[in-house]
């Protein structure tokens, strides 16, 4: 029996989980090739990999959850990898995305879902932007510097990945 095709939004939501997961093991390389220290600390990240790699997974029982797991399991990442890294790195930014995505993957009668995840996302934001200073690793300012620069070209990558791919949805 054939399954009946997914949603545009949904399936966008699966492009964005697979891109998510094809890039999400650079990460570690990245920090050892442009940093040059840190990759165990780096690696640490690749532990959402699992998660990332559910979305997909479920999509064709639940659509909904898909589209819903994937901003929810982007916020946690992001709120990790800032414990991790520190606020100066700005792995805050990850959760523009994660906004963007519940922006634009819900559908018109799943506003209150929408709502709450925006509003969870904030909290989630404003929490870690106070109380969050220092990284667990003892990065130099150098390094923090360079950090700073990989992640905001990755936002600003994934944001607009994530505009081409739902335009039109």
């Amino acid at each position: 029996m054939r399954r009946p095709a997914l949603d545009a939004r949904t399936g966008a939501t699966i492009t964005i989980a697979w891109v998510i997961l094809a890039n999400k093991p650079f990460y570690p390389m990245y920090v050892w090739w442009l940093v040059g220290d840190g990759v165990e600390t780096s690696a640490i990240t690749l532990v959402a990999i699992p998660f990332f790699l559910a979305v997909p997974l479920i999509a064709r029982k639940s659509p909904f959850s898909a589209r819903l797991a994937l901003p929810l399991i982007g916020t946690i990442d992001t709120v990790f990898e800032s414990i991790v890294f520190g606020r100066a790195s700005a792995t805050l930014l990850f959760l523009a995305p994660c906004m963007a995505l519940t922006l634009v993957s819900f559908q018109p009668d799943e506003k209150w879902w929408q709502r709450g995840l925006v509003c969870c996302i904030f909290v989630c934001f404003a929490i870690c932007w106070w109380r969050l200073k220092d990284p667990v690793f003892p990065w130099t300012g150098g390094q923090i510097a360079m950090l700073m620069n990989i992640n905001v070209f990755a936002v600003a990558s994934l944001m607009t990945f994530i505009g081409a791919r739902y335009a039109g949805t």
